[in-house]
């Protein structure tokens, strides 16, 4: 069965406080999740930050083949490599998941709507509220 991740990354301004969260499912069953302030950062590192983070929670529950659901359209666009990477900071960031995602025997990223990405956005507001 396919473990689907879901993630979000926001900041307040661009760049501003920012915070990641993420859900990760086996079916229709939550497994874990995380909601986390990173502070200052851009929307754009902060849902790379947020990926990379929802990848080592799928590796640490010995997930193996993994669909990733970001509502992050350059992202996404940018790990399939049909943009490139330009800005510096980013770059490392997409180095990083591109190299944990070779850690996976089938991996998958998709772009949706953020109103198909609740719960992560939900979680996302929840840790820059608190912080």
């Amino acid at each position: 069965m396919k473990t689907k991740l879901f993630t979000d990354g926001g900041a307040r301004g661009n760049p501003g406080p920012a915070a990641i969260g993420g859900v990760l499912y086996q079916g229709e069953k939550e497994i874990a999740h995380f909601s986390q302030y990173i502070g200052e950062t851009t929307n754009n590192q902060a849902e790379y930050k947020a990926l990379l983070t929802g990848l080592e929670l799928a590796r640490k529950h010995q997930v193996t083949d993994l669909e990733c659901f970001l509502d992050s359209e350059l992202v996404v666009k940018q790990l399939k490599k049909e943009y490139k990477v330009k800005d510096s900071e980013l770059a490392k960031l997409f180095v990083k998941v591109w190299n944990l995602s070779q850690e996976f025997s089938d991996i998958s990223f998709t772009h949706v709507r953020r109103e198909l990405n609740k719960e992560a956005d939900r979680l996302v507001n929840l840790a820059l509220d608190q912080a």
